[in-house]
């Protein structure tokens, strides 16, 4: 493209151009036009309008053109474009929805958006826009497991009702433990994070050996007992309940348990029994996490302090933990539950309905 006209506006145009030149309210690409026109009127050449006016050449000869053609009401007014392409059919669209909600062909799980998109004879881009208008996310899966428990229903309702309807005078805990926590240290120390880098650490490490954190969530409180120990067997259980009825100050525990710890077969439950002659131990379903409070103690622990972390020792490992539970103390946040037993159970066979 080159100059092919010579710009010489009227007396009537040089006054409005610089109207608009003036006018703080016009918008900028209106000043940007009529200033590259008023320069040009004062024969200066293409380049140094150019640089003036901060545009590239292309531009002032553009502009110059189309103030020939169209006068200041061209400059002021978009000139029309093309449509663009446009959306694909509803047949199109039911099309793509069909064939990702179908079994794929050949030996392939899921459909993926290359595939979808040859088969129909679509952009990949386009089955993308499809799935994100529709939801749908064929790359992702969520696995799900109903509990398998004869009394499920039984337990859900009296551990909800615990969690909604605490009895009086009463201490409500949230009872679990988490093994094998590895005290595992880097063989070189991590670097820091820095812009454009995350935190970064050695693939390699040295493992010490791991231990088991029983732990008990005060549910009304949001306070936390937590003892490590070397193994997870009935004994250490039965030590970790005697840690809670020494810590719980008088009054009634009502620890809630998941019911996957070991615990002691025939000759050990009357050792149970005993020492837990205070407690009342209303068991979870099995395989039902949903409801243990402690699990969220449990998840913020590994996210802050253990994945991440770089132990020496077993004793090292333990007294970060300790560490962490002191200072979740200091904060602690009541655990609050709202959802009904029955929705609970409405989820559940959702779940578990089998597709149509």
């Amino acid at each position: 493209m080159a100059q092919t006209v010579c710009v010489i506006p009227s007396d009537a145009d040089l006054a409005r151009l610089s109207a608009i030149v003036n006018d703080r309210a016009r918008p900028l690409k209106h000043l940007q036009c009529a200033h590259i026109i008023l320069l040009s009127a004062e024969r200066l050449a293409v380049l140094e309008v150019a640089q003036r006016a901060g545009v590239s050449r292309p531009a002032v000869w553009r502009w110059q053109q189309r103030y020939a053609e169209e006068g200041v009401d061209g400059l002021l007014r978009d000139k029309t474009r093309p449509p663009g392409k446009p959306p694909h059919s509803t047949d199109t669209v039911a099309e793509v929805l069909a064939l990702t909600c179908s079994e794929p062909p050949g030996a392939v799980t899921h459909w993926t958006g290359r595939a979808v998109a040859d088969t129909v004879g679509i952009s990949l881009r386009s089955v993308q826009r499809i799935w994100d208008a529709h939801r749908l996310q064929p790359h992702r899966v969520r696995s799900f497991k109903r509990s398998s428990d004869p009394a499920f229903a039984e337990k859900v309702e009296d551990i909800v009702g615990l969690d909604m309807d605490p009895p009086r005078h009463a201490v409500v805990l949230s009872l679990d433990e988490t093994s094998q926590i590895q005290a595992l240290e880097r063989t070189r120390p991590s670097r820091a994070v820095k812009p454009g880098r995350p935190e970064t650490q050695t693939h390699d490490d040295h493992r010490h050996g791991t231990t088991t954190l029983f732990a008990a969530l005060n549910v009304l409180e949001g306070t936390v007992i937590g003892r490590c120990m070397q193994r997870h067997r009935h004994d250490e259980f039965l030590r970790f309940l005697n840690t809670i009825e020494a810590a719980v100050p008088g009054g009634e525990a009502d620890p809630r348990d998941p019911g996957q710890l070991c615990y002691p077969q025939a000759p050990e439950s009357a050792r149970l029994a005993g020492a837990a002659s205070a407690l009342d131990l209303p068991l979870l379903p099995d395989l039902w996490l949903v409801d243990n409070a402690v699990e969220g103690f449990f998840s913020a622990l590994t996210q802050r302090r253990l994945r991440r972390g770089s132990f020496s020792g077993i004793v090292d490992l333990q007294a970060a933990i300790n560490r962490s539970i002191a200072e979740h103390n200091d904060r602690p946040k009541p655990f609050v539950w709202t959802k009904p037993a029955a929705a609970i159970f409405d989820a559940v066979n959702r779940n578990a309905a089998p597709s149509v």
